[in-house]
């Protein structure tokens, strides 16, 4: 794999300014054009869509890319493991996956009925979790907080069927 450069984008993981792939850096990964990629897919991801490495994997090829599917699952879980990405559980049996965003610390809530996943903001949450890590001397690379029920729908679905 090749390090992108590209002197020219002034923006661009080249230039130093970028502090996701400045991250990268910094923890002794190379900015390779897989990694790249998959990362600007995450960033262009509309917030609170997530993406499972099944559909990453589809996205990257109607870019072009040729990127295995092995490749996608392995980036997927290097980038969660230093905190780049959420690797997340909706229990669905497969993993999704969003940008991780520390500006905005947020939670899930989600139907069981038909899988609907809402994001909601509670600070309290997170700020819950890095102290739970301190108290066990982690360094907390990320704190999830998921609720499981049954959206408005579900619930009048259920109660007319009953």
């Amino acid at each position: 794999m090749k390090e992108v450069s590209n002197p020219t984008d002034a923006d661009g993981p080249s230039s130093g300014k970028d502090p996701v792939f400045d991250s990268l850096r910094r923890k002794g990964h190379r900015i390779t054009a897989q990694r790249e990629t998959i990362l600007q897919i995450f960033r262009d991801q509309p917030n609170g869509e997530h993406l499972s490495a099944e559909e990453l994997h589809a996205r990257l090829l109607e870019t072009g890319s040729n990127v295995s599917l092995a490749t996608t699952y392995r980036t997927l879980k290097l980038l969660s493991s230093l905190g780049l990405l959420r690797e997340l559980d909706f229990a669905e049996g497969h993993k999704h996956y969003e940008l991780k965003q520390d500006t905005v610390p947020h939670q899930h809530i989600i139907c069981t009925g038909c899988n609907l996943t809402l994001e909601f903001e509670d600070h309290f949450l997170e700020e819950a979790g890095q102290k739970i890590g301190a108290r066990y001397k982690f360094d907390v690379i990320d704190a999830q907080f998921k609720i499981f029920g049954l959206c408005p729908n579900c619930k009048t679905n259920l109660r007319q069927s009953n």
